[in-house]
């Protein structure tokens, strides 16, 4: 009967595990680790870069999932709910160590209103990794000159892929609110890195 039953959960959508949840199937939770503990990981260590913060961070989400499980309502995807949690606290320990993560910059072929950034070759190097790495590292800079505002709304943008909609849920902002400051962030980053970047047209 127990292995029914989790065959039946494997085969739920997320909310309807966490529906599961809070009617006190304890198996439940697990389905909702198993699903969720790679995004969180890449989302969290993105935002870090340090795999021993990025661990307790993920560790501290699932905490906060499983002791706020009936506040969660329908009316919002669990995947939001659970990326809101995720970023308050990855934002709480940012504001601790005041760091943040070098990742890669790019636009959505689907969207007209996305900013593609490129690392522009403008110089040649006998070790194209060091390039490369030297490039990095001058994003990075770049990244910590912008405001907290913009730098969320790339992650959640470029690294977790999320659509404006779940942006906004996500960071409490209006939809159009979220495309400005992603744009602005983006012609920000080309002002502040200069030859390190280069713009793509709309």
């Amino acid at each position: 009967m127990q292995r029914s039953n989790a065959i039946k959960l494997h085969q739920m959508a997320d909310e309807d595990v966490m529906e599961q949840l809070q009617n006190g199937v304890v198996q439940a939770f697990d389905i909702i680790v198993h699903r969720y503990k790679d995004r969180l990981h890449n989302f969290l260590f993105r935002y870090t870069h340090n795999h021993e913060d990025c661990e307790d961070l993920v560790q501290e989400t699932f905490l906060r999932v499983y002791r706020s499980r009936y506040s969660y309502q329908r009316i919002a995807k669990l995947s939001t709910w659970i990326y809101t949690i995720a970023l308050n606290l990855a934002k709480s320990m940012y504001k601790k160590k005041q760091r943040m993560s070098t990742f890669s910059i790019h636009a959505d072929d689907t969207n007209p209103d996305d900013r593609d950034f490129d690392i522009a070759d403008s110089t040649i190097l006998q070790d194209e990794e060091l390039h490369i790495r030297n490039s990095m590292e001058e994003l990075e800079k770049a990244l910590m000159e912008l405001n907290e505002d913009f730098r969320e709304v790339i992650v959640l943008r470029d690294i977790q892929q999320l659509s404006y909609e779940e942006i906004a849920e996500i960071t409490g902002t209006a939809m159009g609110t979220v495309k400005s400051r992603i744009n602005r962030a983006r012609l920000q980053l080309q002002e502040i890195i200069g030859d390190y970047v280069k713009s793509e047209t709309f």
